[in-house]
């Protein structure tokens, strides 16, 4: 079976891919809205994990609605919830999707989906889901990680990421300003890119 795994670039969506590798088939996919070139970089660091990539590009409609729930909470938590469920949604009815995974950890607050959420997903789209890394807290994952890639680390506003932060805080700026746009993400936020994989 391929297992599709929405993949950032990130260490968690990297971690996850390589967690699978021995079970499944691995089709890494970037989610885009064509502000970016994140589909590029997202490419790039997938090859370097000996990984196949596919890039989706969801209406732009997404982006537009979680843009105004980001200005309507004063954060962008709930926002990229939104875009997580559905990108879910929109691979889940992708044909030959049987299996989507993604990086999310127990501890993360976001993305996040509640196991009410996972159900309902699986029984509507007839697709299994799974999180590899849920089982795993937050030192125990940085274990693996340092096993296994070699990561960058730099403030979220900085570093070209392939995530949903990216290209929903690209759509803020031009329609709401740089300044604007900073005051509903937190201040100092750091996240990975993943540079190489180490091969043992």
């Amino acid at each position: 079976m391929k297992a599709h795994v929405l993949f950032s670039g990130g260490k968690d969506s990297s971690l996850s891919a390589l967690i699978l590798e021995p079970y499944f088939e691995v089709q890494l996919v970037t989610c885009n809205f064509g502000i970016l070139p994140t589909g590029e970089v997202a490419k790039q660091i997938a090859d370097e994990l000996g990984f196949s990539h596919m890039v989706i590009q969801p209406p732009m409609e997404i982006l537009e609605n979680a843009a105004e729930i980001v200005q309507k909470d004063g954060f962008p938590n709930g926002a990229i919830n939104y875009i997580h469920k559905q990108v879910l949604e929109l691979l889940a009815k992708t044909e030959g999707v049987e299996l989507i995974a993604d990086g999310l950890r127990r501890d993360d607050r976001v993305p996040h989906l509640e196991h009410s959420e996972i159900q309902s997903f699986e029984d509507r789209n007839k697709t299994l889901y799974c999180s590899p890394l849920m089982g795993f807290g937050r030192f125990t994952i940085n274990e693996m990680i340092e096993s296994n890639l070699v990561i960058t680390e730099e403030e979220s506003a900085v570093i070209l990421k392939c995530d949903y932060e990216a290209e929903l805080r690209e759509y803020l700026y031009r329609e709401i300003g740089v300044d604007e746009t900073h005051q509903h993400f937190p201040k100092s936020h750091k996240q990975s890119r993943v540079i190489s994989r180490i091969r043992k």
